[in-house]
């Protein structure tokens, strides 16, 4: 008699059966991932897309940017499929003076106490931010000869415009105003920036009374910055340092905007862009499209590829009519603008040594 055989009563799985099953399986987690991915890319989007209103509604928009066409330069040729830029960037101080009509070109006593031609060249490799002196002497188009910042109060934004675009023969490609208010929240956006103090002050007036500015890195918080780049009364060359003052805090700025730690911080940059947005004026082509076009071409940019420095000039002197003025180095100029034309502001940059300022 032959006794039966213990069995076992589960299915038998055949290696096809087993490979069936592993295709499934592998198939399941593609699929997984990719949902994953599309969530990620969603709220990614989302986030970008909340970004970019928050900037495009904060912001104000000059209705009336530029002059008339007849009177501009041509537009820069493009090297590779794309060109060189050059941004206006005007700071104002609304203490003490009334607000600048943005939606017209109507006159204003408003005037920039910062003034700053940014050239962005084809390569988009380097950052280069010119100063030019407040005081400046300089012939406004229409109006003779009188100091830069004067260009505004006559003219507004179209005159200002006008008014560089003929000192270097260069096309402004957009324009940022930008209250000195606005450095105060994004200071405090950031948690605060170190500089590296030159000349220790300690200011005479407004809310930094009697603190006292000591020479080295120093962490300055919002109303700390906004106080240290207004100063220029505690300094023997007065307006001159204040330029180098606020050319170090936005090196500073720069260096800890385009800082890892940054830009992987969904809520520093979300708090950056609607704590300063509110503060700046930009024309109607500058939304937050154009800017992030722009960010993803310079997306290889370090701190240390940003150049600032100083338009150089011949020191002060007195105008026919008795005002204190800069005097224009018109050799400077000339050399710059030709610079600019060739886009090649980097080799001027480096054969009159101002990779570092002046």
């Amino acid at each position: 008699m032959t006794l039966p055989t213990d069995t076992d009563n589960s299915p038998e799985v055949s290696p096809s059966g087993r490979r069936k099953s592993g295709r499934k399986t592998a198939r399941n987690v593609l699929l997984g991932f990719a949902a994953a991915v599309l969530v990620v890319g969603l709220v990614a989007g989302a986030y970008i897309f909340n970004l970019a209103q928050t900037f495009n509604s904060g912001t104000t928009k000059i209705d009336v940017a530029f002059p008339d066409e007849s009177t501009r330069p041509q537009k820069s040729e493009p090297i590779n499929g794309t060109a060189a830029m050059n941004i206006l960037v005007m700071g104002s101080d609304t203490r003490g003076s009334s607000e600048v009509d943005v939606e017209t070109d109507a006159s204003t006593d408003q005037r920039a106490d910062t003034l700053m031609l940014v050239h962005i060249p084809a390569d988009r490799k380097n950052v280069y931010a010119v100063s030019l002196m407040r005081d400046l002497w300089v012939d406004i188009p229409g109006k003779g000869e009188s100091k830069i910042n004067a260009a505004l109060a006559y003219g507004g934004v179209p005159l200002m415009v006008q008014t560089v675009e003929s000192l270097f023969q260069q096309r402004i490609d957009h324009v940022a105003m930008v209250d000195f208010e606005g450095f105060k929240g994004l200071t405090d956006a950031l948690g605060g920036v170190e500089i590296d103090v030159k000349i220790p002050f300690s200011p005479n007036s407004g809310p930094m009374k009697g603190h006292v500015y000591e020479a080295g890195p120093q962490t300055f918080n919002g109303d700390e910055a906004l106080a240290f780049v207004r100063e220029r009364k505690s300094f023997s060359d007065g307006d001159y340092q204040r330029v180098r003052n606020q050319q170090a805090y936005l090196k500073a700025i720069i260096s800890k905007t385009i800082a890892r730690e940054t830009l992987t911080n969904p809520i520093t940059i979300n708090n950056m862009v609607s704590s300063v947005s509110p503060f700046i004026s930009v024309d109607k082509s500058l939304d937050a499209a154009a800017i992030g076009s722009l960010a993803m071409g310079m997306k290889d940019i370090r701190a240390s590829d940003t150049v600032m420095f100083t338009l150089p000039t011949l020191g002060t002197g007195t105008s026919a009519d008795g005002q204190s003025i800069v005097v224009a180095d018109t050799t400077a100029i000339s050399e710059i603008a030709s610079a600019l034309s060739k886009d090649q502001l980097g080799q001027y940059v480096t054969a009159h040594g101002l990779e570092k300022g002046n």
